[in-house]
Parts: C-alpha cells; structure tokens; sequence
C-alpha cells in the first residue's frame, strides 16, 4: 500500500504566497484569507513637518544621528535651490539696508560721546554709553538666533527694527544720563535681533562659494556708514546738537521697515507651523533664565569696581560671584539638555569653532571699544583738541584700509577657498597697529596716527570676517545659526566686558595721574573729581602753567587702554594659528558645484535659475521612471521564465511518477 504523504508546496512555485503578492500599482495588498487591506497612508507633508518639530531628533539627517565624538557631518548644500534674479537682489538689499541702520548708529555716537558726558556731567558714564547698548545685544544675541528658527524670520526682524527706532527716540530725548543708557539698552535690544536676522537670511540666500564675496560686501556697507557716521555725528554735535544723532534714525528706520515689509521674502520653514507651547519650549527658558542675569552681574560689577566702590566693596564681590555661578550653570544646561541647549557643547568644543569665538572675542574687545569706537575719538578732541567734526575725519586712515582689506579678502576667499591663511595675516598686521597706536604722544604728527591706523584697519579687514565663514565651513547648514550667533555674541560680550574695563582703567588712572594738578582732587586721589566731570572739561579746569603736565598725564592714561587693546590683538593670533584649513569650495562636493554653475548659467541666459533646477529635477524622475519600467520588465521576464523551467521540472516529475 502506497503511503501518502502531504502535499509541500515548491519554492519555486509559480504562484507567490499571498503575503508577498500586491498589485504593481501599491493601492492595495492580499492578505490570507483574501480580504484587501489598504497599505499605510504615506504621511502629509503637514503631519511630517509637525512630526520633525515635535521629534527634531528623529530625521535620519539630523547630526545627532551620525555624530561620532567632536565630529559634525558636512551639510550638503547641493538640494537647496537658492533664490536668484530679483529675488536674490531684492533679499541682498534688504540685509544691506538693515545692516547700514545697525552699523550708522553704533558709530555715529564716537565723535558725540564727549559733548554728551560735558552736557550730562558724567565721565563716569562714558563706559556705560557702549556698554549699556551691547549689554543688550549680546545678551539677547543667541536668544534671537533661537527666534529665527521658530517664527517668522519677516515678523521677528521687523520688531528688531521697531525696538531699535523705540530705543533711538529715547535717546534723543533723554534728560538725564540715567535715560539715555535705558535708551541705549533699548536700541541695543533691537541691534541684536538685526544682526541675527542678517546672519540668517544669508544662510539661506547665498551659496557657500559665494558667501564670501556678499560678506566683503557686507564690509563695504560697514565702511560706507563708518565714513558717514562719525562725519554726521560730529556735524550735529558741533554745529546742532548731538541728539539729532538718534533723532535721524527715525525717518530711516521707518524707510527700512517699508523696504522690509515689501521686499523681503523668505517662505516659512517647516519648523514655524508647530504649536506656540512647542516653540516656547525650545527656546530653552532655563538656560536663558542663567545667562541673562549673569552677563549683567558681571559687567555691573566690571562698571562699578574702582570707581563706585572698591574692588573688595561686598557688592562688587557678590556681583562677580553671582555672575560666575550664573554662567556656570549656564554651561552645565547646556551640557545637561543638549538637544534644547542654546549653544550646543559638541558646537562649542568643534575646533574651528573655539577658535573663531576667541579670534572674535579678542576683535570684538580691542576693535570696537578700546582703539577705534570710544577711546580714540577721546584721544583726538582730548589731547589733539579738534572738533567732533575733525575728530570723525580722523577717524578716515582707519575705517578705509579696512573697506578695502574686507572687499579685496571676500572676493580672494571665494576664489581661492580657504579663509585661513586671510585670518593670519589679518590678525597679525592688526597686532602691529594695535602696537604702533600705544606709541601715540601729545605731539604725535599727523603722519604718525594716520600711518598707525592704517595698518591695523587693513589687518581689521582682512580678519573680520573668518570667524563667520568658518562657523559657515564646518556645520551643518542647520547649526550655522547658532555658531555664527555665537561668533558675534562672543564679539559682543567681550566687548561689553571690555568697555566697562577700559572705562574703569581710564578713570583710575585719570585719578591717580592729576592728584595735585586738578584743583578739588586734593592728596588723596578722589576719583569724583575726574568722573564728574566731562571728558574734554577735565582739561578746562587745571591752570595754564599745569596744562602740560594734565595733557601728559591724560594722554597716558589712555595709552594704558591701548596697551590692553595690543594684547587682545596679540590673542587673537593663537586663534587664527589653530583655525583648521577648510575650504569653502569643496563643500557639497561637484554635485553642489554643478547646480551652481548650472544656476549661474541659468541666469546669464536670462532664464530663472531655479526653472532649470526644476526641470533638472523631472529629467531625473522621468529617467528614474523608465530605469524602472525596463528593471521592472526585465523582473518579469524573468519571474516568467523561472515559472516555466519550474513548471516544466514539475511536469517531468509527475510524468516520471
């Protein structure tokens, strides 16, 4: 008797199992028992977009995914489709208008800063004239890079404007110092959201390769309002009065909102459509909540020790104190929560990044406000005695070298790739003007302080903007925010730092110098003679045999800020020697370099750059389409033919059977 035994099914079965089967247009899949189960709906654009900002950590691109110690992938700029044409131009003008506004009023206020502690009484102030308003705005600075990544880049960048037009009106028409560094403050608020929303939208509008040469421009506009600025502020000092100096902010601040409003269009990431809770909570209040405090405890006890009260006054202790456990914990949140952390630690710790923070810290400190925006308009009108008029023409040797050294180092970059070897050179040749200007004597020619600036400005220009573009270099295209934030929040806190410094040092110095020459300061040093009186009075009030002593004293005073301005500089060449060589050209690799070159192409011919993407982009779906169909033809030819040598070795069994 023949056994049976069960039928198994061949592998090589002609027929699928019914798991595997599904119709060739994916609308519905077999299940055992022949019910038609409709496949995952795939998700909407809307439900992703909501599902990234809710799970930022998610997306398989993000850097948390692939990072491996200190090391942050590349972005690929190559799927970006950068505006071109109008647009480009249009969003170009924007920045540079805004940037034109920012950079007018921060320099317009060194050739007036005399007259103003003259009308106010308040030498002692002059330190918080500068530090009040970047108090502000580094405070704020990295808090605004956040803003930009949750709202409306539009909405956020025309309240920065509003805050800064709020500020200057105040200013204006301020009664007393007291009301004038509020309004500083307040202006200083908007400056910061500015400068971030500047250093955002280039992100977004300009390829790497050419970032470089828009940024040198961006330089231009810098010199341009540095030319005009002190010129215009001298003017009205002189001839009007110095508060005419914020009073003209208002009409050109209104022109610069229209403008905005109007032209600038950036669409909306995906990121701003998620719920106001969410976007709250990844402002990181916490962390703020720490840095905010501590940058004011530490620059109010900078301000007031040694001039207010004593360095070992109980305040001044608890103020720096509390200013250091406040930072600290600062730090320790962003080691804590690293997905929410305003500043990243893995961005931080990159080693172009430290080294751009310490390059820009020590720039920020001796540039601005020791020996080019505070303390050598005083020099000029002090110890020179011209106008404030003059002393902003004198300011030319300077600000023109630098004009030139940013445009020439922009472009040079761009061509050549590497932002290096200009950061190098920048900050070494700035070391030596910074060195030559502590040479400056009472009888100092004309020669000599107009040679001295030009050095160090085409050093300035040269080095400028490195920092930046290495933040640009060597993150990912979504953290370039944050590290170009950080670039300039580190210029404006150690500016801020160093202002109150260079206040403090000059007032003490003043004090110790003029004991016995200045009639009220007595044996003993009072530092209230000397800081409750103008910058350019103190002179007025010592006798004519004296004056010679007062002006050699004076004029080393502010030698001695200019020497801590020299060893800043010094610094900043150990942070331009560690910069790591990238090279803005091989980001994004040839396919990066092909789209750009195709858009430039684009535009030559007078067609838009992105319709030729776009129809890159369905040459390739239609390509990718017929590979398909062919792989997708040559699969069923073959299933057809294993079917039938199947069928066949299964006939030739039965019949051998």
């Amino acid at each position: 008797m023949q056994k049976k035994t069960a039928h198994v099914r061949d592998p090589s079965d002609s027929e699928p199992p019914p798991l595997l089967y599904a119709r060739r247009n994916g609308c519905r899949t077999n299940t055992p028992n022949g019910a038609d189960v409709k496949p995952p709906r795939p998700a909407q654009p809307a439900e992703r977009e909501h599902a990234s900002s809710e799970h930022p950590h998610a997306s398989s691109e993000h850097p948390d995914q692939s990072e491996k110690g200190d090391k942050l992938d590349k972005p690929n700029d190559a799927d970006v489709v950068y505006p071109t044409g109008l647009k480009l131009v249009l969003v170009l003008s924007s920045m540079f208008i805004g940037m034109f506004l920012l950079s007018l009023d921060r320099l317009i206020i060194s050739t007036a800063i005399p007259q103003i502690t003259n009308d106010f009484n308040s030498a002692g102030d002059i330190g918080w004239y500068g530090t009040a308003y970047l108090l502000t705005n580094c405070a704020f600075q990295l808090l605004f890079g956040k803003l930009y990544m949750v709202f409306s880049i539009k909405t956020v960048f025309l309240a920065s404007i509003f805050l800064f037009e709020v500020g200057s009106a105040l200013c204006g028409a301020a009664p007393t110092s007291v009301a004038f560094i509020l309004g500083r403050s307040i202006a200083g608020l908007g400056a910061g959201g500015i400068a971030a929303g500047v250093m955002v939208i280039i992100v977004y509008a300009v390829p790497l390769q050419s970032r470089p040469k828009y940024q040198g421009f961006f330089g231009a506009v810098f010199g341009v309002s540095s030319v005009i600025g002190p010129l215009v502020g001298g003017a009205f000092t002189t001839h009007v009065t110095w508060r005419w100096c914020f009073y003209m902010n208002l009409p050109l601040g209104a022109v610069v909102m229209a403008f905005i409003f109007l032209l600038l269009d950036i669409p909306d990431r995906p990121g701003t459509h998620i719920p106001l809770r969410a976007k709250v909570a990844q402002l990181n209040a916490l962390g703020f909540a720490a840095l905010l405090p501590g940058v004011v405890c530490l620059c109010l006890a900078l301000q007031w020790g040694g001039t207010t009260y004593a360095w070992s006054n109980g305040r001044i202790v608890a103020l720096l104190a509390l200013s250091f456990a406040l930072l600290i914990a600062f730090a320790a949140i962003q080691v804590w929560k690293p997905g929410q952390a305003i500043v990243p630690p893995r961005v931080f710790l990159q080693r172009s990044i430290a080294s751009g923070v310490l390059v820009s810290a020590c720039v920020g400190a001796h540039s601005s406000l020791f020996s080019t925006v505070y303390y050598l308009p005083v020099w000029f009108q002090a110890i020179q005695g011209v106008s404030a008029v003059d002393s902003g023409i004198h300011l030319l040797p300077m600000v023109l070298p630098l004009v030139v050294s940013s445009i020439a180092s922009g472009i040079l970059v761009s061509r050549i790739g590497y932002y290096t070897p200009f950061m190098i050179f920048g900050t070494s040749l700035t070391a030596v003007g910074a060195g030559l200007i502590t040479t400056l004597s009472v009888d100092a020619s004309a020669g000599r302080w107009a040679g001295f600036q030009v050095v160090y400005g085409f050093g300035m220009g040269a080095c400028m903007q490195g920092a930046n573009m290495a933040a640009q270099t060597v993150l990912p295209r979504e953290l370039v925010s944050i590290g170009a934030s950080l670039m300039f929040f580190s210029q404006l806190l150690f500016g801020a730092v160093f202002t109150s410094v260079g206040g403090n040092v000059l007032s003490n110095q003043l004090a110790s110098r003029l004991v016995g020459i200045l009639p009220g300061s007595g044996n003993g040093g009072d530092a209230s003679a000397v800081t409750g009186t103008g910058a350019t009075d103190l002179l007025d009030r010592v006798p004519a045999q004296l004056r010679p002593a007062a002006l050699e004293a004076y004029n080393d005073s502010l030698r001695v800020c200019f020497q801590v301005a020299l060893v800043l500089a010094a610094v900043s060449i150990i942070g331009a020697l560690t910069m790591e060589w990238r090279s803005v050209k091989k980001k994004g690799g040839e396919k990066g370099a092909a789209g750009h070159k195709a858009a430039e192409e684009g535009k030559a011919g007078g067609k838009d750059a992105s319709v030729g993407e776009k129809e890159t982009e369905a040459d390739k779906d239609r390509k990718g389409s017929k590979d398909s169909k062919d792989s997708k033809d040559s699969k069923d030819s073959k299933d057809s033919k294993d079917s039938k040598d199947s069928k066949d070795s299964k006939d030739s069994k039965d019949s051998k059977a």
